[in-house]
């Protein structure tokens, strides 16, 4: 007899109810990184489709549980153009039964775990009834996350019990036991709600003295706590004009306990908002390919990094030197090659691959990059550079390592230099200078990019951002140009001497300068003054905030003298 089957669960799709975890996406497990990758539709509230998108593959639908009715309610990752039936009724259950039943691979993604969501488990039943296949990929509980971002460690060496409620959901009982307790205990409620929690707990029997910390958007960028007891709470948030409505009624968590919470424990193992650069709202405004190892550089330091681009890259006018170039790289013309900038090798690589050409190409040719990133281009291109600067990552320093034309061990004294469109001649001199043939080969151009939204552009020049990092002088200029001059309470960041230069000659205050002109540098320039920044006031015992928190009714100008 052969196996049977489930018909319908053969005409259906699939369900993966997935965890997105509290709300930082490096949180996301490898597993649920994979399941969104193979999906067709993504259903969840805004605030989780915010954290999944990113690793949504190109045309998968994203569709949103939220009741705000002015919230777009179906988007496409990547603007794909896609029809879909939408139900009339928009609770996930039915956006989820209308996606599987026909035939389509559907990610449901809650906050947290799976395990711990009521509708997702009244989800899953439905999936159960009509023969559709699922499957669980558990997150990290918002109970649990929250507090070890927060610095609370739940548990200690003489192993506290610990117990977990929702406050919103919580029973009389419930709380009668909790009071009776002495261990910890994590409670999910939300701003407006945590006077009440406290109160309900010293109703039912704990100290008013017993400490509490109270996290709200827990394990993201704004994540922001507060320490005090069950009985000054209350006054905490008063004075510190917290203002509940603000939060929309989200889930926050607060931890209550003598062992797990307060005191200067916290502040010793508060490691997530304790980070140089927390909160700060970064502008980087680079190429989108050139930003995103800056980008998450910044990430690390705890910044929001916002890439707006400055400069466009496009194919040289009259692509014939290129072309000619090329073939002269395979047929023997060059004895180096030299690479100023990733787009650089972007655009040869790009003519390679026109040409049926790869890496191979390269054999017997010495090839030189200006610096680390150039090279990392290349090796991710399958070269390995033979010459990057030992000093100074730049055309001049560049210079300093490369040998003079040689006419007994250099069989060739021709350099093949692509480049930008307005790159200026210190190379090119240089190397002639040392004996060599160059050819400088137009292998792109530079415009300028279009403006950013009037959003960004009101940002910009309005405070909303605590730095702006400038990694070349084009990119001031083109900034400057496309948004406007960038506010004087934000923090200037530049790469070098020449880009402090041009920044000061757009009337920008430098604050910041890299030590080398690197853009990893650059980036840890700007951690340690946001490090230097924030260990002044609390030595001053001021709060620590951002540039942008503090708007002097003046504007502060460059310092000029006579």
């Amino acid at each position: 007899m052969s196996p049977t089957t489930l018909p319908a669960a053969q005409d259906h799709g699939h369900v993966t109810f997935l965890g997105a975890g509290p709300g930082d996406p490096g949180l996301l497990t490898l597993r649920a990184v994979e399941a969104l990758a193979n999906a067709d539709v993504l259903v969840g509230e805004p605030d989780v489709l915010d954290v999944v998108r990113e690793h949504a593959r190109p045309g998968a639908v994203l569709e949103n549980t939220g009741a705000d009715a002015d919230a777009p309610q179906l988007t496409v990752v990547d603007g794909t153009s896609t029809t879909v039936a939408v139900p009339a009724e928009r609770d996930a259950v039915h956006l989820v039964m209308a996606a599987v039943r026909s035939g389509r691979r559907v990610v449901r993604a809650v906050t947290g775990d799976p395990g711990l969501d009521s509708d997702a488990a009244r989800e899953m039943l439905a999936c159960a009834a009509e023969g559709v296949r699922f499957e669980v990929v558990p997150g990290i509980a918002s109970a649990v996350g929250v507090p070890a971002y927060a610095g609370v460690p739940l548990r200690d060496a003489e192993g506290a019990d610990v117990r977990f409620v929702d406050a919103r959901t919580a029973s009389a009982r419930c709380w009668t036991e909790l009071g009776a307790s002495d261990g910890t205990v994590v409670v999910s409620t939300t701003l407006d709600g945590v006077a009440a929690t406290a109160a309900e707990l010293v109703s039912a029997g704990r100290k008013p003295d017993t400490p509490l910390t109270v996290t709200v958007a827990g394990t993201t960028t704004r994540q922001r706590s507060w320490t005090a007891t069950l009985g000054t709470i209350a006054q905490v948030f008063k004075q510190g004009k917290v203002l509940p409505s603000a939060d929309g009624g989200r889930a926050v968590i607060a931890v209550v306990g003598e062992r797990a919470a307060g005191g200067d424990r916290r502040d010793q193992l508060s490691w997530f908002e304790s980070k140089p650069l927390f909160g700060w709202k970064v502008l980087v405004p680079r190429t989108k390919e050139q930003a995103v190892s800056l980008s998450d550089q910044l990430r690390s330091y705890g910044a929001v990094p916002h890439e707006v681009p400055t400069i466009a890259v496009e194919p040289p006018r009259t692509p014939q030197q290129m072309e000619r170039a090329v073939k002269g790289l395979v047929t023997g013309r060059y004895e180096w090659i030299a690479f100023t900038s990733v787009n650089a090798v972007k655009a040869v690589r790009e003519k390679f691959e026109e040409y049926g050409l790869d890496a191979r190409a390269f054999a017997g040719i010495k090839v030189a990059a200006v610096g680390e990133q150039t090279a990392k281009a290349l090796i991710a291109f399958g070269v390995k550079p033979d010459l990057v600067p030992s000093g100074e990552q730049s055309a001049a320093g560049l210079l300093e390592d490369w040998p003079p034309y040689d006419p007994v061990f250099d069989p060739i004294d021709r350099v093949f230099l692509p480049r930008a469109d307005i790159a200026t001649e210190t190379l090119v001199a240089g190397l002639i200078e040392l004996g060599w043939e160059v050819d400088d080969v137009t292998a792109y151009r530079t415009v300028r990019a279009s403006p950013p939204p009037a959003e960004t552009r009101e940002a910009i020049k309005g405070g909303g951002f605590d730095a702006v990092l400038f990694t070349s002088s084009s990119t001031v200029r083109n900034l400057v140009g496309i948004a406007g001059k960038p506010h004087n309470v934000t923090v200037i960041a530049c790469i070098g001497p020449a880009t402090a230069k041009t920044a000061e000659e757009h009337g920008l205050r430098v604050d910041v300068m890299a030590p080398e002109p690197s853009v990893t540098k650059l980036a840890a320039a700007l951690a340690e003054f946001g490090a230097k920044r924030r260990e002044a006031a609390l030595a001053a015992g001021d709060p620590v905030t951002r540039p942008s928190e503090r708007r002097p009714g003046a504007r502060r100008r460059r310092a000029t003298t006579s």
